[in-house]
């Protein structure tokens, strides 16, 4: 285990995690001052997050699902990083993202009966792991698009690069460690500029 895995598991998840599977997929790969982090390294590591995640009985990720789920991370990130900053994002994000939405397994449909309108889901044929990708784009959408995006941020600690929601208007980090971290080395500088 390197500084950085063992810092990330120290760190524990960023706020907002918990509720968003698109947030917690960003978040798997991300700098430290101890190196990067990847949360997901290889099929089985990428199959033990999405059965923690409860996002369905998926044995070990073969390489290409990896590669399909990685693409996705980045887009991901991507775009959430975009939105933070207040630009659009790149196109090619955009494309990988909404190709991940449109190969969802189901898709829901306004229909019309002598009753009214009902939702239905038309169902066409896909592979779990384009339901998995699927599921991941479209809490990704909801959380753009819903009351959490005006909160979602980047971690101001230096060399910090995950994402969270923050939960008061003041909070700027991704976790307590970030923000001690962050005041240790404020304290430190400022001994250093009047030493007694």
């Amino acid at each position: 285990m390197n500084a950085a895995e063992r810092s990330s598991s120290a760190q524990g998840p960023a706020p907002g995690e918990a509720e968003h599977h698109s947030l917690a997929l960003v978040n798997t790969e991300f700098e430290l001052p101890g190196g990067p982090y990847e949360g997901l390294p290889d099929g089985p590591a990428a199959g033990r997050w999405l059965r923690e995640r409860g996002l369905g009985p998926v044995g070990s990720v073969t390489q290409a699902e990896l590669r399909r789920l990685r693409l996705l991370r980045e887009a991901t990130r991507t775009i959430f990083s975009a939105h933070i900053a207040g630009e659009r994002p790149e196109e090619q994000a955009l494309e990988c993202f909404n190709d991940a939405l449109a190969a969802a397994p189901g898709v829901r449909e306004l229909a019309w009966s002598v009753t009214g309108p009902r939702l239905a889901v038309r169902e066409r044929p896909g592979t779990r792991m384009e339901a998995v990708l699927a599921q991941l784009a479209e809490d990704g959408a909801d959380l753009l698009t819903g009351p959490s995006a005006a909160k979602l941020s980047i971690c101001g600690a230096q060399g910090c690069t995950r994402l969270f929601i923050r939960s008061h208007a003041a909070r700027r980090w991704c976790s307590d460690r970030c923000g001690n971290r962050v005041r240790a080395a404020r304290h430190y500088a400022e001994r250093e500029r009047n030493p007694r």
